[in-house]
């Protein structure tokens, strides 16, 4: 997942983000800012979960999202996006 891409696209992606983890609130969202660390841990905290849990359900997050941002890979070999089969 290419968390730049994310964070230059943050008021796309706040929205994805609303509609997986609803508890999280505009203040959040606004300082989350596209940080991919600072997403675990507040979903940690809104939800009252484990850290590995709030990394599997971004990691599980991150794959809906291939499609509408890339992948790194794609950028490296400069290859056109392609959807993935899952």
């Amino acid at each position: 997942m290419n968390w730049e891409k994310i964070k230059g696209n943050w008021k796309q992606a706040k929205g994805h983000v609303r509609q997986q983890w609803g508890k999280l609130t505009d203040d959040q969202l606004d300082v989350i800012a596209g940080h991919r660390d600072i997403l675990v841990g507040r979903i940690q905290e809104s939800y009252g979960i484990t850290k590995d849990e709030a990394e599997r359900q971004v990691r599980d997050w991150e794959r809906r999202q291939e499609t509408d941002y890339g992948t790194d890979d794609d950028e490296q070999f400069g290859r056109e996006r392609v959807k993935r089969k899952a």
